[in-house]
């Protein structure tokens, strides 16, 4: 795990500075500090330029806190003077911890009008962390009811929005039943939920609060918070939440950070700078502003010094929580795999989830425990972040290499899992169909590996429609991009089926037969569109090299992953392999073809012996299909006769009298080991070693013994599976290798 860094590093993410922010002094002249060391030629101005901005931010504290009566707006040039202060300050460097109470207080009392206390909470932008104690103060003049219900609402949109930045919630969290009491307000209704879905934890959960959400809904209607709040219940506790649910809502909340999302990414990036990992943490900053909110975008868990000093002590008193449980176990602290093994029961998941994705030790987490609440909480909050921050679907959006970010810390995570998410699945379906293929190509096209299998139905009209329209129309380089990706969907389905038919494929959603039907469908659709885009690319090397790297896991499937299935490839592949002009790809073919013998004779095998696994059977047209191609294979490759006996419809067999006019010499042995344009350099180089005083390069030297010289001199150049294949298709070499093995042991 990466060490944290002190609180001083301009890279941190925003971070209590436990020392330096003990008052506003403290603070002022840490943030001078920080200047200091960034713009060193311009220190005494920036001295200056903050002494009278600090300056002027005491003054405003200090006149908000001591006011005691109603003031009004209008003609008060001092008041209009102090909200300019705050106003300016947050907005260029963010306010520091302990200004929070006082503007909380001064927006929450009702001393001032709505038009005052709107611009105060809109200024409520962090510096570094904001502490629980001033978030308590706050909810507790909520509960007088002094202030407006258009102020109650922005309060809460605050709170929502800055979740993240708040340094504990203990005592946030004890105040649980006074938000659920703000459910009965119709208006409140929807930001309670909110704040209540990142607060609930199980021993919240309570059959009153069940019954009231009940009788909410009754009244209101199927309204989408407290579906969330009813949902994350029900997995707390699935025997007390009894009514159905829908199973997944694309959108809970509403939007609730508009006001303050450009305000803080501006502050990150002037206070400490923009990390990658930061990138993440808001994404979308720029105009246009994201349409729905993403709850907890933060990606790194804020670590709090004051909040682990705190947790230090509660641990060294032995304190117990008000629930008469042991006090949690914090994410802060959690640091190594052993910390994670001994808390690993009372660890308190975060209430960031984005925090997860950059965390291994949390998705270790995720691994041992399954949680269900906690595969929600993601689900909801990645695709909120997805749908909001897609720069292909939303107009003008130039945050393109901050969504990479957040697309690569996806994939690491899935990589991680060794599963994908369901709500990058959705996210992939919608977008495909308007993505460019340009726009994050690399990051989009990893993602596309981790699609769980599901109906062919959806696979094809979400993935494979739009996947092939981009594959037709685009450079050669995207079609390898696209063939690579389906290998490791491929790869990615295949270890699933392993695990599944080790485990029970009773206890699985999806039957063995089912995956078979969708695996042989990636199958034939790879090979469909590898035929067009061969003939589009005019028998692209670069394509036939990926194209063979996919049918590379293929004719493994029997046994290496113990599916019942092998499916031959295409005609329009096979036979621009046979006749490729590298001899890489012609190589490979040939271990293609005999990993695709070795699975059907342990198929035919099984078969007779009465051993089929799990009672599959192949079909006779594939081993017909594979006696053709073997036919034409050695036809070329050994016994000169490919336009004689290949008998495949799409094959080689020419007429003799067509053959003729062509006027080649040779012609039957145009393709075999020695003529064939992909071997024929070695052969140059052969006769060059045996014969190097001959300029004339006479092909026909190579036969009889020099031809088993010539066959070593293959094997010796790294051609493994040309010599596997015609070691297993050849008779004579075969027996010749045996007899050779047996001497060799003798």
């Amino acid at each position: 795990m990466r060490p944290r860094r002190n609180s001083r590093t301009p890279k941190q993410p925003l971070q209590a500075r436990h020392k330096s922010q003990t008052d506003l002094s403290a603070w002022r002249k840490g943030r001078r500090t920080d200047s200091e060391k960034s713009l060193q030629h311009h220190q005494s101005a920036d001295d200056q330029k903050y002494d009278s901005q600090e300056g002027s931010l005491e003054q405003a504290f200090s006149y908000l806190g001591k006011v005691q009566g109603r003031v009004s707006l209008k003609k008060n040039s001092v008041l209009q003077k102090h909200l300019d202060a705050v106003e300016s300050t947050a907005l260029k460097q963010g306010l520091p911890p302990e200004g929070f109470e006082i503007l909380l207080k001064a927006a929450l009392s009702g001393r001032f009008a709505d038009t005052v206390n709107t611009r105060l909470l809109k200024s409520l932008i962090p510096a570094s962390v904001i502490p629980q104690d001033s978030v308590v103060s706050a909810v507790s003049l909520l509960c007088v009811g002094k202030c407006s219900g258009n102020i109650q609402v922005l309060f809460l949109k605050w709170l929502i929005a800055m979740f993240d930045f708040i340094d504990r919630k203990e005592h946030i969290n004890a105040l649980y039943g006074f938000f659920f009491f703000f459910l009965q307000d119709e208006k409140l209704c929807p930001y309670v939920c909110h704040v209540l879905y990142l607060l609930t934890r199980k021993e919240n959960v309570k059959p009153f609060r069940i019954r009231q959400l009940l009788d909410l809904q009754a009244k209101m209607g199927m309204q989408s918070h407290l579906q969330a709040l009813l949902s994350l219940y029900k997995l707390f506790c699935p025997e007390q939440v009894t009514i159905t649910l829908p199973g997944k809502m694309k959108t809970y909340f509403k939007n609730s950070e508009g006001p303050w999302k450009a305000a803080i990414t501006a502050v990150r990036q002037r206070n400490q700078g923009l990390s990658p990992l930061s990138q993440a943490a808001f994404l979308g900053t720029s105009q246009p502003q994201s349409r729905k909110r993403k709850w907890n975008a933060q990606l790194v868990i804020p670590a709090s010094s004051s909040y682990t000093n705190h947790l230090e002590e509660v641990r060294g008193k032995n304190r117990l929580c008000l629930y008469g449980t042991k006090v949690s176990f914090p994410v802060e602290q959690l640091q190594t795999f052993p910390q994670l093994l001994q808390n690993i029961h009372r660890l308190e998941f975060p209430s960031q989830m984005g925090s997860v994705l950059t965390n291994p030790l949390l998705l270790h987490y995720m691994n041992c425990v399954k949680d269900e609440s906690i595969y929600l909480r993601l689900y909801y909050w990645m695709g909120q972040m997805l749908q909001e921050e897609c720069t292909w679907c939303v107009v003008d959006n130039p945050n393109e290499e901050e969504f990479k970010s957040f697309l690569e810390s996806i994939y690491k995570a899935e990589c991680f899992l060794q599963e994908g998410f369901s709500a990058c699945e959705e996210f992939l379906y919608k977008t495909l169909p308007l993505w460019d293929g340009v726009c994050c190509r690399s990051e989009v096209l990893r993602l596309v590996s981790w699609i769980p299998p599901s109906n062919f139905s959806d696979i094809k009209s979400y993935l494979y429609d739009p996947l092939a329209q981009l594959f037709f129309t685009s450079s050669v380089y995207f079609k390898c991009s696209v063939l690579e990706s389906l290998r490791q969907l491929l790869q990615n389905w295949l270890n699933c089926t392993v695990i599944q038919v080790d485990s029970d494929f009773s206890s699985s959603n999806t039957t063995l037969s089912g995956l078979v039907n969708v695996v042989a469908e990636l199958v034939h659709f790879v090979g469909w569109i590898s035929t067009a885009g061969l003939r589009l690319e005019n028998n692209s090397t670069l394509l036939m090299y990926f194209i063979l790297d996919f049918y590379g896991t293929v004719c493994d499937m029997y046994l290496k992953y113990n599916l019942p299935l092998l499916i031959m490839p295409p005609a329009g592949v096979f036979y621009p392999a046979l006749l490729s002009m590298d001899s890489a790809n012609l190589n490979q073919l040939c271990h293609i073809m005999y990993r695709y013998r070795t699975n059907l004779v342990a198929a035919k095998e099984n078969e007779l012996s009465k051993k089929s696994i799990l009672q599959f059977k192949f079909s006779n047209q594939t081993y017909q299909e594979y006696n053709q191609y073997i036919t034409a294979m050695v036809g070329c490759l050994w016994t000169s006769s490919a336009f004689q006996k290949d008998i495949h419809p799409q094959g080689l067999c020419m007429d003799d009298k067509l053959l003729c006019k062509t006027g080649v010499k040779e012609l039957k042995n145009s393709f075999n080991i020695v003529y064939h344009p992909a071997m024929m350099g070695y052969a140059v180089q052969f006769l060059k070693e045996i014969c190097p005083d001959d300029t004339t390069f006479n092909f026909k030297l190579i036969k009889g013994k020099k031809w088993d010289w010539y066959l070593e001199y293959l094997y010796s150049q790294g051609l493994k599976g040309l010599k596997v294949f015609i070691e297993s298709s050849i008779s004579r070499v075969s027996q010749a290798s045996r007899s050779k093995a047996g001497n060799v042991e003798t």
